[in-house]
Order: C-alpha cells, then sequence, then structure tokens
C-alpha cells in the first residue's frame, strides 16, 4: 500500500464559479481514498500545493491518436509499426498537457490501450471504439472517384480510422467484431465529412435499417453508438433510429436541441479543429477538397454552442485534430470561452466529459473513489484559460493513476 498525501489543494473542477477553500487529498495505490478540509494521513509522500489550483485530469472526448498526419489516406497505407511508434508520441504530447483520459473516435485499438495500461507507451488514458464504421464512399473512405481497389484491408490496418461495411449484415458483423476486439462502444460515419473526398457534409449515407442494425448490436453488447453528424437532418435520423451521442453537431436546428436537451443526449462540439484546419490544413496534409468543406460547418458550430448551453445539452470537450495539429489540443478552451462562461467550459473537460465516457466517479473529479489523476495549475483557469494552454507550460504537477508524470522541483 502506497499513501500519498496532497495539501492546501484549492480545487476546480467546473462544478462552481470559484475554487474550494483548501483541502487535503488522500491517494491510496492510485486511487482517491478521502478528500476533506482537516484530511490528514502517515503518508509516504506529502505534495504542499499552496497558492496553486487544483483540477482533476483534463478529459478529451474526441480524439483520433493514430491520426499521424492529416492525409488519413495516406496514414491508413502506413506500417503499423510507424504508426506504433508516432501515436506514442502523440499519446505522451497529450499527457504533458493535462489530459489524463481521451476518448478515441477511430482507430486506436486494445493493443494501444494495453500498451499504454502496461506501461510500454506513455499516455493517457485510452477509451476507445475500434475502427469507425463507413459505408462504401463514406467518411472512412479514402479512395477518389477513379478507384474502386478493395478496401477490406482497413479493418486490420492500425493506421486506418475506420472500416467500410455495406448492407445489414456486414454492418452487424462489423459492429460485433469491433466489440470482440475490445470496442467500449461503436462510432459511426452517419455523415458526410470534411477529410474524406467522395461525402459532402450533410450526406445521408447508411440507411435506416442499417443504423438501426448498428444500435442494435451496441445495446444488445450493453454499451451504445455515437455518431459523426453535421447536417440537422442527419443528426434527427440518428437520433430516431437510438444513438446516445452526437459527434461534432455544428448544424443542429434549435429543435433538435431542445429534443437532445429533453431526452438527455451529449453532444461533443470539436470546434477548434475547424480554425486549425481553416489557417493551416493545407500545411498538414490534408487534401484540397477537404479544405474547401471547412467554411460549412465552421462559423455554425461556434454559434451553436451558445444555443445548446442555454437548453442545458451536455457538452462533452472535443479537440478532433489530425496530425501536427494536435499541439493545438488545448485550443478548445479559449475558443469556447469566448462563448460560454469558463466554469462550463471546464466542466465539459471534467464532470460533463465523465458523463459523455460513462465514467461518473471515476474520471473528471477529485472525489474518493476517483481515479488519482491531478493536476495543479499556476493561477486560477476560471480567471484565465488560457492558463489550460501553452503545451502544459502552467502546470507545475500532471498526475495519472497516483504517479507523477511531471513534478516541478519545487513541489
Amino acid at each position: 500500500m502506497t499513501l500519498t498525501l496532497i495539501k492546501n489543494a484549492r480545487i476546480v473542477d467546473g462544478t462552481t464559479t470559484e475554487p474550494t477553500d483548501p483541502m487535503g487529498i488522500v491517494i491510496e495505490d492510485g486511487i482517491i481514498r478521502e478528500v476533506g478540509a482537516n484530511v490528514t494521513a502517515d503518508a509516504d509522500e506529502t505534495i504542499d500545493l499552496s497558492g496553486l489550483t487544483v483540477m482533476p485530469g483534463l478529459v478529451d472526448c474526441h480524439v483520433h491518436v493514430i491520426a499521424t498526419t492529416a492525409n488519413l489516406g495516406l496514414n491508413a497505407s502506413l506500417p503499423p509499426s510507424l504508426v506504433t511508434a508516432r501515436s506514442g508520441i502523440l499519446m505522451r504530447n497529450m499527457l504533458m498537457r493535462g489530459f489524463t483520459t481521451v476518448r478515441d473516435l477511430g482507430g486506436a485499438d486494445r493493443g494501444l490501450q494495453l500498451a499504454v495500461e502496461e506501461g510500454a507507451l506513455v499516455g493517457p488514458r485510452l477509451v476507445i471504439c475500434g475502427k469507425a464504421l463507413s459505408q462504401t464512399g463514406g467518411h472512412t473512405d479514402y479512395r477518389g472517384p477513379y478507384d474502386n481497389r478493395d478496401v477490406s484491408w482497413y479493418a486490420q490496418s492500425l493506421g486506418a480510422m475506420g472500416r467500410n461495411c455495406d448492407g445489414i449484415p456486414e454492418v452487424q458483423r462489423a459492429a460485433r467484431e469491433e466489440i470482440k476486439n475490445g470496442a467500449q462502444f461503436v462510432k459511426v460515419m452517419a455523415d458526410g465529412g470534411v477529410s474524406s473526398p467522395s461525402d459532402p457534409v450533410g450526406y445521408l449515407v447508411f440507411s435506416v435499417e442499417e443504423l438501426k442494425a448498428m444500435v442494435e448490436i451496441a445495446k444488445n453488447f450493453g454499451t451504445y453508438a455515437t455518431g459523426h453528424l453535421y447536417a440537422d437532418e442527419a443528426i434527427v435520423r440518428a437520433l430516431d433510429c437510438g444513438f446516445e451521442c452526437i459527434e461534432h453537431g455544428n448544424l443542429i436546428s434549435d429543435a433538435t436541441i431542445a429534443r437532445i436537451a429533453k431526452e438527455g443526449i451529449p453532444v461533443v462540439p470539436t470546434n477548434i479543429t475547424y480554425d486549425v484546419l481553416a489557417k493551416s490544413g493545407a500545411e498538414f496534409g490534408l487534401p484540397e477538397e477537404s479544405v474547401a468543406k471547412i467554411a460549412d460547418v465552421r462559423e455554425a458550430g461556434l454559434e451553436r454552442l451558445e444555443k445548446m448551453y442555454d437548453a442545458g445539452v451536455t457538452m462533452g470537450y472535443g479537440s478532433d485534430l489530425l496530425g501536427g495539429m494536435q499541439t493545438e489540443q488545448s485550443g478548445e478552451f479559449m475558443l469556447r470561452g469566448q462563448y460560454l462562461p469558463a466554469d462550463a467550459v471546464i466542466r465539459s473537460a471534467t464532470t460533463d466529459a465523465a458523463k459523455v465516457l460513462r465514467m461518473e466517479g471515476q474520471i473528471g473529479t477529485i472525489a474518493p473513489g476517483a481515479f488519482a489523476d491531478i493536476i495543479a495549475v499556476d493561477g486560477n483557469p476560471l480567471n484565465d484559460l488560457n492558463l489550460l494552454t501553452g503545451q502544459g507550460a502552467h502546470m507545475p504537477l500532471i498526475m495519472k493513476d497516483g504517479k507523477a508524470i511531471k513534478k516541478a522541483a519545487s513541489l
């Protein structure tokens, strides 16, 4: 048994508009055992965080740790050994920005997850869907209009974000295989997208029957289906078919916002990716036809943030960046902060993110029974969200599972 005592922790988790009074936090074998104003313990290690703000480890609800380049067609063809090595660097950098848990929305497999759990790779806790499910000509079909080569190999390529499946038997098999292979939920490309060549935004891809079949498989395995969705019509279709989470949601209507608020359906906006893609996508390898699609969703996504906040929709923090653009992962804090209160923005990466991942009480909180994922920040992010950016420069302590990944000499 290893005990760690953190003293003088003024906690910010987004559930209040001010930090707490100084608290003691007792950590036992990687789990928070006790939190309180007068808590103490005969600990193996004591860390005094006076003068700092203490937060739960941050959670990014939409990443692609295998997206080592914005050219996803090229990425799919890379050797798995190279993708693994590059992914290790991407994941370590995520952790050093304070993100101790990430939800991968297409590509990461059980092998990468185990590598992190065993310590072979240093990175955040991974929650995975395996390969995203796409139909021929959909959002993870990277062939152009004159390329009809077989892409069944996508399912076995670590660098491929998704796999193609057409018709009810195929989508059932694909969903079952991904769950068998370790997927914790099912991700469906239920709309067109930006990074693929032949599916405009608003493209109603799978049939209703196919969507329902995937949802049924997910629910029968005790989990849920989430959808890559932009256009309101596509979102409504997905909701009618039983989808329980919306990724992106940029073009959602007021009526559908009211519906998801009532039904408790969470949304994961990913506005930073459009901001970065518009400025630098071509430099990082995004094809020209993909760059041209960005304007369709960029401004609408930002405008929808306030609408969803006012309606009480649970919004998780999401970045959805590709390749070298992943250095901008923390930029979503500042972008949302232009439209939403700071506590709501922080909550999207803590307690609300935990709801999206269905891990309430385990992540995104500093409470008994939670994983001891803790970061310390120079200053109060409720007053300055910029403190959560800068590649972790303002974080003298980053702790995952009770182990200090980064610890300043002064602590």
